[in-house]
């Protein structure tokens, strides 16, 4: 399971370096492979799956009818987008310059562990997303009983 915040730095090549204190799950539980792709939700951020993650989640919309236009923009922004990446032996991917351009990753980003998958957010989109607050309102039933 991902999860921490890391400060991303990417170069010139578009290429990351994995922290440390994930590249060793990565490795073990990924083959060194993570697939890339657009989060469709939120504006500025990329999804890196683990492989065996990503194929459910590939296999499960590709099963869908395409027949509405929000399951062909999903196909679309999931599937035809799907880049596979593998970290080289300096615990590096490079992240396609279509992909960093999209979302506003430029030199600086932050690597968010969310579980089965990574978040890459740009720098600016981050502090955008640190900064919103959430109230009484925003809370639904199935989160009234959550205790943080």
């Amino acid at each position: 399971m991902f999860q921490g915040e890391t400060a991303i730095t990417v170069d010139d090549k578009g290429r990351m370096t994995v922290p440390t204190a994930q590249r060793d799950l990565v490795a073990s539980a990924c083959g060194n492979r993570l697939v890339l792709t657009y989060n469709p939700f939120e504006h500025g951020c990329l999804w890196l799956y683990r492989p065996a993650a990503w194929e459910k989640v590939r296999d499960d919309l590709l099963a869908r009818p395409n027949m509405s236009k929000t399951v062909r923009t999903l196909q679309q922004k999931l599937v035809g987008s799907a880049a596979h990446l593998e970290l080289d032996g300096n615990g590096r991917i490079t992240l396609p310059p279509s992909h960093r351009s999209a979302v506003g990753i430029e030199k600086k980003a932050v690597l968010m562990g969310m579980g089965d998958k990574f978040e890459l957010w740009s720098e600016q989109a981050h502090r955008a997303l640190i900064a919103q607050t959430l109230d009484d309102g925003d809370l639904g039933d199935d989160l009234l009983d959550l205790r943080l």
